[in-house]
Order: structure tokens, then sequence, then C-alpha cells
């Protein structure tokens, strides 16, 4: 049984007053998770969205995401069950959502964000031989830059060391991991964010599935751009994705959303922080 002081029962209960109001501002089921995307998560979120659809009529679902990233393998088995049981699904980042987090983005309808929200590069994390999570694409780079230095007076024994003694099949894993979170952006850009692309702004001219297809890989190659963005936790705001032609709803325009989403997040990073909390995810039939 979980046990509550007082004053967080009063925080919780605040909570779920604030959820239901952008539950009502966004007119969908809500359900807000803040934390890393480890293996786990996904049955976590498999129980919570079982137990809140069969009590909802509503086909809308409003993910509320705050996350450093994780597992892309995780976010794919999530977004399987959010859209077994929503035809619908808007994200929102009030502060940021990294690397795998921004793929979990990509599978949205729609992504609203502000001026102070981000995303990241799409950099997959994977664990390496010693259980460590580490950003897939850093390796990537460094061995490609051995690789290229390897017949090149300047190539030390230092740098061969490394070269000679790095795992084959861990390397293979990288390059894996790297190729599929490219497909996954790919394939949700397609059948989701595109969905409702039927016309080119500029020319006027009638949307194709090859268009769609061509756009998303801009985006997939730009946002898996190390050597672009030279961190896997640079923040990426809502200007430079505009830049990759990529549509954000910024709602910063609307007083309403703006306010509930702001009250809910402030008090929740406040919770957060106070009960030193790794995970967190909150529905309104769960918190």
């Amino acid at each position: 049984m979980n046990y509550k002081l007082p004053a967080d029962t009063l925080i919780c209960n605040q909570l779920n007053i604030l959820l239901n109001k952008i539950e009502i501002e966004f007119d969908s089921d809500v359900v807000s998770f803040s934390g890393p995307i480890e293996y786990g998560i996904d049955s976590l979120f498999l129980k919570i969205i079982e137990d809140l659809k069969p009590n909802s009529i509503n086909k809308r679902l409003t993910i509320i995401l705050t996350t450093i990233g994780g597992s892309a393998e995780v976010v794919e088995r999530i977004v399987n069950v959010i859209r077994k049981f929503y035809e619908e699904v808007n994200i929102i980042v009030p502060d940021y959502a990294y690397s795998a987090g921004t793929i979990f983005c990509m599978s949205g309808d729609n992504i609203y964000m502000d001026f102070y929200s981000v995303l990241g590069p799409i950099d997959p994390q994977v664990v390496n031989k010693d259980g460590k999570w580490v950003s897939a694409l850093g390796y990537l780079d460094k061995i490609k830059e051995l690789l290229d230095k390897a017949n090149k007076p300047e190539f030390s024994a230092v740098e061969f060391s490394i070269l000679k003694d790095f795992d084959l099949g861990e390397l293979k894993s990288y390059e894996q991991a790297k190729d599929l979170t490219i497909d996954l952006l790919k394939k949700w850009l397609v059948r989701y964010k595109f969905k409702n692309w039927e016309y080119h702004s500029s020319t006027k001219e009638k949307v194709t599935e090859d268009d769609k297809l061509q756009r998303a890989e801009d985006i997939a190659r730009d946002l898996s751009d190390n050597n672009k963005w030279k961190s896997h936790g640079r923040p990426i705001n809502i200007e430079e994705l505009s830049k990759l032609k990529l549509k954000i709803e910024d709602y910063s325009a609307d007083v309403n959303k703006t306010t509930v989403i702001r009250e809910y997040y402030d008090l929740l990073s406040d919770y957060l922080k106070k009960s030193n909390a790794r995970v967190f995810i909150h529905s309104r039939r769960f918190i």
C-alpha cells in the first residue's frame, strides 16, 4: 500500500485537479510521464492505458512528456500500446524531451511546445558491455574518425589500440540502434504527423506519399547528424525545428493552454524535486 504524508496528499489532489483542466482544454484523456525511458516503462504504460481507456469514450490521448531519453525499443512498445487504443495522440513538451523522447514526439499527430520547450538530436542510448547507458552516435563517430586516420602517418599507437580492442558486436548493436531510430522516425512521421498534410504551403501543390517520405527522411537525417548538433543533449527549440520543416504547435499563443500547462508542470516539478522521484506517471486514475 502506498502511504502519503498529508502534504503529499494535498499536492497529489491538486495535480489531479490540474490534470483534469488539461483534459478539458485538450478534449482528451491525458497521461503525464517524467523520467528516463528504460526497460519496464513500457509495461507500466500498458497498465496505465489499459486501466484508463475502458473508463473513457475519448479517442484522443494527450501525453505530457519530460525525459532525458533512453531506449528506442521501449518507445516503440509504448507507441504500439497507445495506438492500439487511441486514434489521435498529441504530445506536450513543457520543458524537454531528448533522444528517445524526441523519437516519441514524432509518433504524435501534433507536438505542442512553447518558446522554452526543446527536443534533442535522435541519438540512441544503448547499454554497453559494462551495463551502462551510452550514446551510440558518439561511439560510431569516434570509430569512423579512427578508421579515416588509420592509413595516415599521424595515426598513433594509442589510437590503434583503441580501434583494435573495440568489440565489433557492440559496434554492430550501435549501428542497429541508429538505424532503428531513423526507421521509427520516418515511419511515424509519415503515418501520423503527416497524415493530414495535403498541400505544400509554398506552392499549394498536392502532397504525395513520396513527398511525405522525403520530408521524413530529411528530418531524420538532420536530427541524427551528430556533427551538426555536437552534443547528445543539445537543445533544439521551435525556431530550429521549423528550419527542419517540422510543424510544431506553439501553445504560448494560447493563454488558456499556457496557463493550465504551466500550473501543472510547475507543481509537478516541485513535487518531483521534494520527493526525489526518478520516474513519475500520472493519469486521472493513477498517481
